[in-house]
């Protein structure tokens, strides 16, 4: 047990920076905690204060737009963090300085150097830091270790993962930073395998057994921008790996219809699909022969894992150090060149819809083949995606952009 661990007692006190958009999940969350006699919510930091019904059953709780002061004055044990992408190692390390524990919200930071800096300052501070990555708390992914581990499907010959969501103008307008890459001379890098579906990356890695910064030899990257924004909203990435192994995540905001993102841990006996929005797992065998029904499973939430964690009595699940393949992926999409522009003729407005919606046509089913290759979209035969030198399904052209981590 930690200097910083020692003498605390439950219910912990918890400040939530951060309460409204994805916020409020995380206020009902702690709601749910509270309730439990896990936590209690001691401070909110917000620009605009919660009102009324909005802190229904919390009971005290201070205020403030100064995060540094409200751990200050609570007393918090533990933080979580929901704030804008360019805050977090900042406010991580304010907490950590005052011996405050804390749940960062994805993504951990917008480059990896801040991630760097967020968590070797809070291992210097003793602080225990857990990225809110919930779906590497689901009990599917040691289920699927296990499988793998006792050749369900064979030798693993790589994983995929696919992410096709639907999004319109006004989730670009959410807030000042969202579809940026930088912002007022700072980095964002709010693209759509970064932030929105930054768990198909980094559930995909987990799976593979490449969660650490250094299984990452080489990030390959294809940005594509349908939306009139600065970041991305479809594109593709392809992880190499120390072991030999290739990761490729394909993810859309501009899908036709939102589907329930998904990785796949193709075997040269068969693959083992993970819906982990779902905790939903489906192994098949022998091509497209299943063998059942899908498994359900259930999931441990990250707060209450820190919470334990802090008491002594489990281990953290999704620490700093799991997630280091991811930033070296955040990382390859910050320092790859701008998003290109989809021409016009590779989308259209969603029809029958009021909202300014953008479509890429065909995306739906392209996504789903970059999982289940493995390829890249320039590597599909996709107008928009070809550059010259490589034909399609060819893996060995100069076609994207390659970042070597080694």
């Amino acid at each position: 047990m930690s200097a910083t661990t020692r003498g605390l007692r439950l219910p912990l006190p918890v400040v939530l920076a951060g309460a409204r958009g994805h916020g409020r999940w995380h206020l009902e969350n702690i709601r749910r905690l509270q309730r439990a006699g896990l936590v209690r919510l001691v401070g909110v930091c917000e620009l605009k204060p919660l009102v009324g019904e909005e802190l229904v059953g919390f009971g005290a709780v201070e205020q403030s737009d100064d995060f540094a002061a409200l751990l200050d004055t609570t007393g918090a044990a533990v933080a979580v963090v929901c704030t804008p992408i360019p805050t977090h190692t900042e406010l991580a390390l304010a907490a950590a300085r005052r011996g405050v524990h804390v749940l960062l919200e994805k993504p951990p930071a917008p480059s990896y150097a801040e991630f760097r800096r967020m968590a070797d300052g809070a291992a210097a501070a003793g602080t225990a830091v857990q990225i809110g990555f919930q779906s590497l708390g689901s009990h599917a992914i040691p289920a699927v270790r296990r499988l793998v581990a006792d050749g369900a499907i064979g030798e693993v010959t790589g994983v995929g993962g696919a992410g096709v969501w639907v999004r319109d103008e006004a989730y670009f307008r959410r807030a000042p930073w969202a579809g940026r890459r930088r912002m007022d001379g700072v980095d964002v890098v709010d693209g759509v395998l970064t932030n929105p579906l930054a768990h198909a990356v980094a559930t995909a890695l987990a799976l593979a057994g490449n969660a650490a910064a250094d299984d990452v030899t080489g990030v390959e990257t294809e940005l594509f921008r349908a939306h009139a924004i600065e970041s991305d909203d479809t594109s593709c990435v392809r992880v190499s790996t120390a072991d030999g192994g290739r990761v490729t995540v394909a993810a859309t905001l501009c899908g036709h219809t939102s589907e329930e993102p998904y990785v796949v841990v193709h075997g040269s006996e068969g693959r083992i699909t993970f819906w982990y929005k779902q905790d939903r797992v489906q192994v098949r065998r022998g091509g497209t022969k299943s063998t059942g029904s899908p498994a359900l499973y259930g999931r441990t939430d990250l707060l209450e894992n820190l919470v334990e964690h802090l008491m002594g009595r489990a281990a953290l699940l999704v620490p700093p150090a799991a997630t280091g393949a991811f930033m070296r992926v955040v990382e390859a999409v910050r320092t790859a060149p701008d998003p290109v522009a989809l021409p016009a003729d590779a989308w259209r407005g969603a029809p029958g819809e009021s909202a300014d919606r953008r479509v890429v046509e065909g995306i739906d089913g392209l996504v789903a083949v970059a999982a289940d290759t493995l390829c890249l979209y320039s590597e599909l035969g996709v107008s928009w995606a070809r550059r010259p030198g490589r034909d399609a399904l060819d893996p060995h052209g100069d076609l994207h952009d390659e970042v070597n981590t080694s």
